[in-house]
């Protein structure tokens, strides 16, 4: 199967070329321009979501033997989550190459976060498909690399850990409320307030809500462990 300048030139940034490329192309197709004929990347980010998961599963459970189940699962989370695959697949400029309908590309879709990450898990499991458990779990550990060294030993999100603050000392969970949104619709940025039962509160903005809840989460904690509150 002949392809594309672009699908060579990714394939050499993602380490890895493929016997049975007609797999890397699914992988790479959103549902926007899926057809009967030309299926989308779904049931491959399924797939490639647990070898991924395996892989840092085994990876996590190596690095640190004393490590409990309670310090382990954070960490695991940290590296799987949506925004990690997402970073993956902009260090390997995955947007370039992503298959997508016309409406889709029109609103930014090749800069999306979510779109990416799916796209990177589908890739995984292309990859799994292509060459099999231990060449896809090289190269997810490759590609990954340092940020499984670097997990935080306490890998927890911000709003999970101000969370667990407010409810220790015996307060209402924090409330998160949307300022304002500000920008294009492919592009927007968006001002979080998150405000204590107790009246402290932060704010921060960010291209997406969840960012800028965690970051105005980050910015309380560091309020309140310096002792302001």
């Amino acid at each position: 199967m002949k392809i594309s300048a672009d699908i060579q030139a990714f394939q050499k940034r993602l380490g890895h070329e493929f016997s049975h490329p007609e797999l890397l192309l699914r992988a790479l197709t959103h549902s926007s321009i899926s057809s009967a004929t030309r299926p989308d990347n779904q049931r491959l980010e399924f797939l490639g979501d647990r070898v991924l998961g395996l892989t840092m599963a085994e990876a996590l459970f190596e690095k640190d033997k004393s490590a409990s189940e309670g310090q382990l699962a954070p960490r695991f989370n940290a590296l799987v989550r949506k925004e990690t695959c997402a970073d993956v697949a902009r260090q390997i400029d995955l947007g370039a190459v992503l298959k997508l309908g016309r409406s889709e590309m029109m609103s930014g879709g090749r800069r999306k976060e979510a779109l990416l990450a799916d796209a990177m898990e589908a890739v995984i499991a292309a990859v799994y498909r292509d060459a099999g458990f231990e060449v896809a779990k090289a190269l997810v550990r490759r590609l990954w690399g340092k940020r499984i060294d670097h997990v935080e030993n306490d890998a927890r999100d911000a709003k999970t850990a101000l969370q667990e603050w407010a409810q220790a000392r015996g307060q209402k969970p924090p409330k998160y409320v949307e300022i304002s949104r500000k920008g294009p619709d492919h592009a927007p940025v968006f001002t979080i307030e998150v405000t204590l039962e107790s009246g402290q509160s932060e704010c921060s903005e960010a291209n997406s809500k969840r960012h800028a809840e965690q970051a105005a989460a980050k910015a309380l904690l560091k309020q309140l462990e310096a002792g302001n509150g």
